[in-house]
C-alpha cells in the first residue's frame, strides 16, 4: 500500500517487512505499506530510517505497479514490525518542486501553447524541456501566470479513474501509464495525470523563478527553481550582490554599471598586454637570429614570451632551437626547428634532454617541464649535441 498518495504530508508510519533479500552490500526490503516515495516521474525518492536502519534509495519495481523497493544500509529480517520515518525536509521540498512543476507547466501551455516533453527534479533548480522555439516574452509570462497560481492559493486534489474514463478530464497531456490512473488537480488551473507527492495548496510552492532557459534539442529548456530552494537561492545570490556593493561603493543593481566598466578595462588591457608581449616575442626572435646565424639557438626566455618566440623561430630555414624558461621549482621548455630541418625531434629530446629528467611530447614541436636545477645542462647538452652533428 503506497500511504504517501493519501497522506504526502505524514512522516511516520509502522508497517511489516514482507519480503528482503540482499545483493552483495546492497539490502532490500518490501513493507505491506511505506510512505517512502520511490524514485519516479521525475520526482527523487525520499530517505530516512526503517527500524533505525538507514534508507538510502527507493525504487519500483517494474512500472508503477509494482512493489516498492527500499536500498537499506543493513539488513531487516522477513516479518519484523518497524517503524519508518522519512527525512521530512526532503520531502517537503520534492512536494514543492513537483506542484510548481505542474503549475509552471500549465502557465507555459497558457502564455505560449508550449508542450511539455521532459521533466528533471533531481536537484533545486529543476529542468522542463518544451517542443517550442525559444521566446523570452513567453517565459516571461508563463513565470508571471505561475506566481499569480501561486498567490491563488488554489487547492490540490487527487483521485482516480479507470482508463474507459479518461474522456471525461480535460487532461494537460496524455498519460504514460494505462489501467487505474491518479489524476492530480490544481483547482481551476491544472489536470494531470501523476503519481507524485504533492502541497495541499499552490501558496505552498512559492515563489516559483524562472532562472534560465536555451535552446535544447530542438527545442526549449527551462530551468526554475520554487518554494524554499527559491528563496534560499535568492538569499545566496543577494549576500554576493550586497558584498559586490560595498567592493563598489555602491548597492544593489547599481553594482551592474562598475562591473561592466571593469570588464571593458579588463578587455582592453588584455589586447594592450597581447600586442606587448608580441612585440617582445619579435624582438626577442630578431636579437636570437642575430646572435646565432647558423640559427642554432639555446638560450633562456621569459616564461610570457616562451611558445610565441619557439613558434617564430620554428619559421626561419635551418632553426633548431632549446628555450627554456626558469621557474622556482621547474623551468618549462620548447623544443623547435623548421619543418624542413632533418633532425626528428623526438628522437632528438630522448637522447639529449630525456636523460636530464625532462619531461614532455610532440613532433615538430617538443613542449615540457625541466628540473630547475637541470635548466644549464639542458643548454648545455643542447650545444653539445649540435657541435657533434647529432642534429
Amino acid at each position: 500500500m503506497r500511504l504517501y498518495w493519501e497522506h504526502p504530508y505524514e512522516s511516520a508510519f509502522s508497517a511489516r517487512v514482507v519480503r528482503t533479500w540482499s545483493e552483495g552490500k546492497k539490502h532490500f526490503a518490501v513493507l505491506d505499506r511505506t510512505l517512502f516515495y520511490p524514485n519516479a516521474g521525475g520526482q527523487p525518492c525520499d530517505t530516512g530510517t526503517l527500524g533505525g536502519v538507514r534508507v538510502l534509495e527507493v525504487l519500483e519495481e517494474g512500472k508503477a505497479k509494482g512493489d516498492v523497493v527500499h536500498l537499506l544500509e543493513a539488513p531487516l529480517p522477513e516479518g519484523a514490525e518497524v517503524t519508518g520515518e522519512l527525512d521530512w525536509a526532503r520531502r517537503y521540498r520534492h512536494m514543492q518542486r513537483h506542484t510548481a512543476e505542474h503549475v509552471l507547466c500549465q502557465a507555459f501551455l497558457r502564455a505560449g501553447g508550449w508542450e511539455i516533453q521532459a521533466v528533471n527534479m533531481n536537484s533545486p533548480v529543476c529542468t522542463l524541456d518544451f517542443a517550442a522555439e525559444p521566446d523570452a516574452a513567453v517565459v516571461q509570462q508563463a513565470e508571471a501566470l505561475a506566481n499569480w497560481a501561486v498567490y491563488a492559493n488554489a487547492p490540490t486534489r487527487t483521485f482516480f479513474v479507470e482508463e474507459d474514463e479518461l474522456g471525461k478530464y480535460p487532461l494537460r497531456r496524455a498519460p504514460k501509464v494505462s489501467g487505474r490512473i491518479r489524476i492530480v488537480e490544481v483547482e481551476g488551473w491544472d489536470l494531470v495525470a501523476c503519481g507524485g507527492t504533492h502541497l495541499a495548496r499552490t501558496g505552498e510552492a512559492g515563489p516559483i523563478k524562472v532562472l534560465k532557459f536555451e535552446r535544447y534539442k530542438g527545442g526549449t529548456r527551462v530551468y526554475f527553481s520554487a518554494g524554499w530552494e527559491a528563496l534560499e537561492l535568492f538569499s545566496q545570490e543577494h549576500a554576493v550582490l550586497t558584498r559586490l556593493g560595498e567592493r563598489f561603493s555602491t548597492q544593489g543593481l547599481e553594482v551592474e554599471k562598475p562591473i561592466a566598466n571593469l570588464r571593458d578595462e579588463f578587455y582592453k588591457l588584455k589586447g594592450e598586454n597581447a600586442a606587448l608581449r608580441d612585440e617582445l616575442a619579435e624582438r626577442y626572435m630578431r636579437d636570437l637570429l642575430a646572435e646565432h646565424p647558423d640559427h642554432k639557438i639555446a638560450t633562456l626566455v621569459p616564461t610570457v614570451v616562451l611558445e610565441a618566440v619557439g613558434k617564430r623561430l620554428a619559421e626561419w630555414p635551418g632553426t633548431l632551437a632549446l628555450l627554456v624558461a626558469p621557474g622556482e621549482d621547474r623551468a618549462r621548455f620548447v623544443l623547435v626547428k623548421h619543418l624542413e630541418h632533418p633532425t626528428p625531434l623526438p628522437a632528438f629530446f630522448k637522447e639529449v634532454l630525456q636523460p636530464l629528467g625532462a619531461r614532455g611530447g610532440g613532433i615538430d614541436t617538443v613542449m615540457g617541464i625541466l628540473p630547475a636545477g637541470a635548466v644549464h645542462d639542458a643548454l648545455d647538452a643542447f650545444r653539445r649535441a649540435v657541435a657533434e652533428g647529432k642534429a
